[in-house]
């Protein structure tokens, strides 16, 4: 008899430990309030529409006052409302994944929510004890010294086989930088070497500098970095499976002698460099750590050298509220990260020293939503010619799906933006 494969991907799907996200009985309780929190909902909408078919078969359009998105949703019952005002989004996936409410496309929904993130308010976020109760496992799943390997291989050593699945060839698992304006006829491999280049030509390298880099992924930038730049290449990462395939990447492409890889913790970097690369690295590794990880960049730089970051924000003014509720992406698929605000990070960086250049900083927001959304393609094409690597269940398919829909609209709404910054140590 044949054994069958071990289920991969499953300890993502179980991530709420379902103690977070609504119940039955809370729906019996509440059920008086619900046309009220429709009427919310309604005047939140400032921008964009939501056509809802209600559980009990009534057609209602909330919204529609100004242009907009137009999320087209059904309600299967009302559990989903319960699950979005107790637990917010991680309940609101929850929802969608038990199929309590259907939509022929989410993404709409999400850039809605992040759209009108002002008058909404904390609707869509965790309330009461439920809040609480998210908020202590995210914290206690923080990136301590212990916990950054544990997180790091709970997401990126899923295999390198998956990712390959539905990434471009550059193996960028971060923001493309489009042509603009932004055209569906551009590669997403241009784009992503086009993102590469951006970030590298901030460095002034010379022939020959030191380049460290701190979250290599699979090998793309440092592929850059040495071979057009002839720059002398450390990247870092705590993932044993990207390790090995940019290892294999960089001696394929005859590299090997410009760049290598190290298994290694960014706090623990021994040596100094004439330049610093990290690509959405800050927001991994949780507010707890920001002074460090700042701290580590300052160390590692030699004076006068440069860092180029990219890094994913979040509005300053929806900071504060964000900060204690543990999402749906913190919950399921980045534990003990947390997207930082511009005023934050530059705070973190002026204190360790760093000089933040203004003038430098360079927002696309807008190319992410086109880079998830080709993702998603990729994604689903690869599911229906029946590509998807063994291990993986219909739970685990659900849960990726979401993940790219949810930051397609989140980007879309511009709550959420990816931008580029230089750093200059004195």
């Amino acid at each position: 008899m044949n054994a069958q494969p071990p289920v991969r991907g499953k300890h993502l799907v179980l991530a709420d430990r379902r103690f977070a996200t609504g119940s039955n009985w809370i729906t019996r309780l509440l059920s008086p309030g619900f046309q009220r929190l429709l009427d919310t909902i309604d005047q939140g909408l400032e921008e964009g529409a939501i056509e809802a078919t209600l559980p009990d078969g009534t057609f209602r359009v909330l919204g529609g006052r100004r242009p907009g998105p137009v999320a087209i949703v059904e309600l299967k019952n009302w559990h989903p409302l319960v699950r979005l005002v107790t637990t917010g989004s991680v309940g609101w996936y929850r929802s969608w994944a038990e199929g309590e409410w259907v939509s022929p496309d989410p993404v709409p929904i999400f850039d809605l929510f992040m759209r009108n993130r002002h008058p909404l308010g904390e609707l869509g976020r965790a309330q009461g004890p439920l809040r609480f109760f998210n908020w202590i496992w995210h914290a206690v799943r923080r990136n301590s010294r212990t916990n950054a390997r544990r997180n790091i291989a709970f997401h990126y050593d899923l295999g390198n086989d998956f990712y390959e699945l539905w990434l471009d060839r550059t193996m960028s698992y971060s923001s493309a930088l489009f042509a603009e304006p932004i055209s569906a006829a551009e590669p997403l491999e241009e784009a992503q070497h086009r993102k590469i280049t951006a970030l590298l030509d901030r460095l002034d390298l010379k022939p020959g500098a030191k380049l460290l880099e701190i979250g290599c992924g699979w090998g793309g930038l440092a592929e850059v970095a040495a071979a057009e730049y002839g720059a002398d290449v450390t990247g870092i990462t705590l993932s044993v499976e990207q390790k090995a395939f940019a290892d294999a990447r960089l001696a394929k492409a005859g590299l090997s002698n410009l760049a290598r890889f190290e298994i290694c913790d960014y706090r623990d970097v021994p040596e100094q460099y004439d330049a610093v690369a990290s690509v959405e690295m800050v927001e991994a590794v949780g507010e707890k750590y920001w002074p460090t990880y700042m701290e580590a960049i300052a160390r590692a730089l030699k004076p006068g050298g440069r860092a180029a970051i990219q890094y994913i924000e979040i509005d300053d003014d929806v900071f504060e509220s964000y900060r204690t509720d543990a999402d749906f992406i913190q919950t399921y698929i980045f534990p003990g990260g947390m997207l930082i605000s511009e005023s934050r990070f530059r705070a973190a960086a002026e204190k360790a020293g760093l000089r933040w250049e203004a003038s430098s900083r360079h927002r696309f927001g807008l190319h992410y939503s086109e880079t998830l959304r080709r993702w998603r393609e990729s994604f689903d094409q690869s599911l229906a010619e029946g590509r998807l690597p063994a291990g993986f269940d219909e739970s685990f398919v659900k849960l990726w799906r979401f993940y790219l829909m949810y930051c397609e609209g989140g980007f879309a709404g511009g709550g959420i933006d990816v931008a580029q910054v230089t750093l200059v140590k004195p």
